[in-house]
């Protein structure tokens, strides 16, 4: 195929907009398909839906699937199946997990799964708790400590260490079990959990964070941001503190689901289960002693998804890797992103409060920002950086985004809302990213021979533009305005100086890891 074909092929993938490769999870409560598009690394949900089967109902009493429960999962299944053959999708993976795994009747469901063209894997427990901790692994690169998947059937748990996991373990302990025993056991729920931990030999502190996974999990964070007023509202990368988990725990054990099902995103399925789950969860933190929880949106679908990588995609990091697909459907490709984030480096450099790589997003993200109507692109730029669920990033590195997305627009009085999570010196370094960015766009029009032939710096407590002889009409009078409203950000006396030939080492090694690729 000839290199433009290729790069077409590529660009096509990676827009967001084709649907690659799809999972279909056949849990104990619910059958779901998930079909992504976009970074490998940091897919982009495509298509996501699901039924609500409770296959696992009755796998406690009796041993098996209720037919009505596999009707409802084969007419899933058979939607599924249409529209994967309609979007062209050949990668599909379709996993099954606790309640195909022991019923009785569970290899006939399967059978029937067969006859509509998927390929069903059983996974063991181990096998879903490892994919659960690869899930992990790719949403918080460098992960130490515990994974708690809690799904209808079963609760896996299994240790994490950076790129390992190990001790992976499951229980009988699903949200559709947890309501039969609390019935069962009354008041005395959370002693028999805990009894059950122990014989499983979870009985020991360790030693850092408790990494939550699983939709039920998901409600509880919702509940405990809306109860703090936070200002973000995606649960993936929320966390609490020990003591703040146990006051939670506290509260959902004693609630009523009817109360929980008024919540605005608390669904009536979750309401119902989040008590019970709390018990769970005051059994693990008593058992486990976890510094801190942390709530994580990937788990087992993505896990599966981590597991085919290769190392070096692995390696990627997931915040730059999503933003770059972000971008580019956008009018704002990685390398133009890579070349401006070059520019503005020596003018605006990292102090230690924030870092290149939230840099480089937010320059992207800014870039981005200019397709969108003037009235519009500031608070729809805020919103991106605010509340879409990117990887890998800290509230404060949030407004950071939010704040050079700003500089970028020339407004410089930021809103209050980001004074809440990040501290002034923060944002005033991302603002002045921002303000950098809007002077190598706007003179150099986003094109690359003015940011070759052009250099900004600070030299002896000065802010210094040089420009080529050859280039130097390209400062206008806008220019000088941008110029001088960054030099009087900074603090420095600013000017602008026509050179000799003079090459932005960062720019160049851009321009030349792109010849390379």
């Amino acid at each position: 195929m000839p290199l433009r074909s290729r790069q077409r092929d590529r660009g096509s993938k990676l827009s967001g907009n084709v649907a690659e490769r799809a999972i279909v999870d056949i849990g104990s409560n619910t059958v779901r398909a998930v079909v992504f598009s976009g970074s490998p690394r940091a897919p982009t949900v495509f298509l996501n839906e699901k039924v609500t089967a409770k296959l696992g109902r009755r796998i406690g009493s009796e041993g098996d699937l209720a037919p009505e429960a596999i009707e409802i999962a084969m007419r899933g299944l058979r939607r599924y199946a249409l529209i994967f053959r309609e979007l062209e999708i050949k990668d599909v993976t379709t996993v099954a997990t606790a309640a195909v795994r022991e019923a009785s009747n569970g290899a006939d469901f399967l059978e029937q799964i067969r006859a509509l063209g998927f390929a069903p894997k059983v996974l063991s427990g181990e096998e879903e708790a490892r994919s659960s901790a690869h899930g992990i692994m790719g949403a918080f690169p460098g992960a130490e400590g515990l994974v708690a998947d809690l799904g209808g059937g079963s609760l896996e748990l299994v240790r994490v260490e950076g790129s390992e996991c190990r001790d992976a373990d499951t229980l009988p302990l699903g949200t559709l079990r947890l309501a039969a025993l609390r019935e069962q056991h009354g008041d005395g729920t959370r002693k028999v959990l805990s009894q059950m931990l122990k014989k499983a030999g979870w009985e020991k502190p360790i030693g850092g964070p408790l990494y939550l996974v699983g939709g039920t999990w998901r409600a509880m964070a919702v509940f405990a941001m809306q109860r703090a007023e936070t200002l973000l509202t995606d649960p993936h990368g929320y966390e609490l503190a020990a003591k703040q988990a146990a006051k939670l725990a506290d509260t959902l054990a004693a609630a009523d689901p009817a109360d929980l099902a008024a919540i605005p995103r608390i669904s009536t399925m979750r309401a119902e289960k989040l008590p019970d789950a709390a018990l769970l969860l005051q059994a693990l933190l008593k058992k486990l002693e976890p510094e801190r929880l942390v709530f994580s949106s990937w788990g087992l679908r993505e896990g599966l998804l981590y597991e085919r990588l290769a190392p070096h995609i692995r390696g990627q990091d997931p915040l730059l890797a999503g933003v770059a697909v972000f971008g580019a459907m956008r009018g704002a490709p990685p390398v133009l992103a890579a070349l401006m984030a070059g520019w503005t480096v020596r003018a605006v450099p990292n102090e230690g409060r924030g870092s290149e790589r939230v840099r480089l997003a937010a320059t992207t993200l800014a870039l981005a920002s200019m397709q969108i109507e003037p009235n519009l692109r500031i608070q729809q730029g805020i919103e991106w950086a605010l509340y879409k669920r990117w990887l890998a990033v800290e509230p404060h590195e949030r407004a950071m985004l939010a704040a050079a997305i700003c500089g970028n627009g020339n407004v410089t009085e930021l809103p209050d809302a980001l004074h809440r999570i990040a501290s002034g010196e923060q944002l005033e370094e991302a603002l002045c990213w921002g303000l950098a960015i809007r002077l190598c766009r706007r003179l150099s029009a986003r094109s690359r021979r003015p940011m070759q032939a052009s250099t900004l710096s600070v030299e002896d407590g000065r802010l210094i533009l040089k420009i080529e002889e050859e280039q130097a009409p390209l400062f206008g009078i806008p220019n000088e305005k941008d110029l001088r409203t960054l030099g009087e950000r900074l603090g420095l006396d600013y000017t602008m100086e026509v050179v000799g030939e003079t090459h932005s080492s960062e720019v160049e090694n851009v321009l030349r890891a792109e010849d390379d690729a």
